[in-house]
C-alpha cells in the first residue's frame, strides 16, 4: 500500500486530515497513514465531551481535546501512541476483510519479537492485554478505519484525564487499567517508537515497493482550513446542547446509546443520538429522516428498517434502539 506522510503532532490538524482523506483523496487502491499526537483526548463522534474529560487535568497538562468523525469511546493520545488510518475504496463495507490490513502490522510486530495476536474482528492483544483500539466510518464509496497502537502511553495521565474526578480513586483506576491495557514497549524495552514506525511502514508498503504520497501545499491548506473552521473550534469539540424534553439511556452489548429528543405535540422537533457505539455510517444522515415524524415506536421502526443496511448504530439492534422509545403521554 502507498502511504500518506504526516509528521504533524497537533490533534486538530491530524483529525482534520483523517476526514479530508476520507472525503477528498479518492484513491484507486487502499492507502494508509501513520501519525502521532502530542497530549490529546480524542472524543467519539456521539459523546458528550463534558462527561468524558476531566477539565482540570486538561488545563494542568495542556491536553488538546478533539472530537473525531467516528463513533466509539474517548481515547488518550500522547507521543507514546502510534496511530494508523486506512482509506479503502469499497462498495460494501461489510465485504472488507480486516485481517488483510491488520495482518501486516501483526507480521511487523512478530519480526520485532512482540507476540501480538488478533482477537475478535480486529483488536490487537498482547499477553491478554489490549494494545489497539479502533473505529471506522463509511462515506460515498470509501471506508476509513483508524485506530491507535499503544507503544508506551502514560497510563497515569490517561486515567486522570478520562474523567476520574475523585483523586482517591485514581490509584485504584490506574491498577485496573494496567491489568487490561498493554504496552508494546514492555515486550521490547530497547525498541524506539521511530524504529517501530519504520518497521510498520516497511511491512505495509510491501518492503518499500509502494511509495509515499506527498500531499501538495494546496491539499495541506485545505486540511488546515478544515482544522481551523471545524476541528479546532469549541462548537465542534464541546458544542452547546439543545434543550430536550425526552431522555433515555442504556448500555447494550454493542455499546452505550443515549437518546435525547425535543417532542412537540407528539412530533419529533429535534433528536440526538449519543454514546460510544461504533456506527459504520454517520448517524447525522439518519436524524433528518426522523424530524417531523410521530415519536412512537412504529413510525420510528419503519425508518430504521428502511436504513438497516447503513448500520448507523453498529451492532446495536433496531429492537434495542426501539426499546428506548416510549411515547409521551
Amino acid at each position: 500500500m502507498q502511504y500518506v506522510v504526516n509528521q504533524n503532532l497537533e490533534a486538530p490538524f491530524n483529525i482534520a486530515m483523517d476526514e479530508w482523506l476520507l472525503t477528498n483523496l479518492k484513491p484507486q487502491a487502499p492507502v494508509f497513514a501513520l501519525w502521532q499526537n502530542r497530549n490529546a483526548v480524542i472524543v467519539g463522534k456521539h459523546q458528550n465531551t463534558y462527561e468524558e474529560v476531566n477539565e482540570a487535568v486538561v488545563k494542568e497538562k495542556d491536553i488538546q481535546v478533539v472530537r473525531r468523525v467516528t463513533g466509539g469511546g474517548a481515547v488518550y493520545h500522547d507521543k507514546g501512541n502510534l496511530n494508523f488510518t486506512f482509506i479503502i475504496p469499497v462498495a460494501n463495507p461489510e465485504a472488507v476483510d480486516w485481517k488483510v490490513f491488520v495482518q501486516p502490522m501483526v507480521t511487523a510486530l512478530h519480526k520485532l519479537g512482540i507476540p501480538v495476536e488478533i482477537t475478535g474482528r480486529n483488536d490487537l492483544v498482547l499477553a491478554g492485554k489490549k494494545i489497539s483500539g479502533n473505529a471506522q466510518r463509511y462515506q460515498d464509496g470509501y471506508l476509513m478505519h483508524h485506530g491507535t497502537l499503544m507503544f508506551d502511553v502514560n497510563i497515569d495521565t490517561m486515567v486522570r484525564v478520562l474523567n476520574v474526578s475523585d483523586e482517591k480513586f485514581i490509584s485504584k483506576a490506574v491498577k485496573s487499567v494496567r491489568s487490561r491495557v498493554g504496552s508494546i514497549k514492555e515486550y521490547a524495552p530497547d525498541l524506539t517508537i521511530e524504529a517501530f514506525k519504520h518497521a510498520l511502514i516497511e511491512e505495509l508498503s510491501d518492503h518499500g515497493k509502494d511509495k509515499p504520497i506527498q500531499l501538495t501545499q494546496e491539499q495541506l491548506n485545505q486540511i488546515k482550513k478544515l482544522e481551523t473552521q471545524k476541528f479546532a473550534t469549541w462548537e465542534w469539540n464541546y458544542g452547546e446542547s439543545p434543550v430536550f424534553n425526552y431522555h433515555a439511556h442504556e448500555k447494550f452489548d454493542g455499546g452505550i446509546l443515549d437518546i435525547k429528543a425535543e417532542i412537540e405535540k407528539g412530533l419529533i422537533k429535534n433528536i440526538y443520538f449519543g454514546g460510544d457505539f461504533l456506527g459504520v455510517e454517520d448517524i447525522e444522515r439518519l436524524t433528518p429522516e426522523l424530524i417531523g415524524k410521530p415519536f412512537e415506536e412504529e413510525a420510528i421502526r419503519d425508518i430504521l428498517d428502511d436504513h438497516q443496511d447503513k448500520r448507523y448504530f453498529g451492532s446495536i439492534s433496531n429492537e434495542e434502539v426501539l426499546s428506548l422509545i416510549h411515547e409521551q403521554v
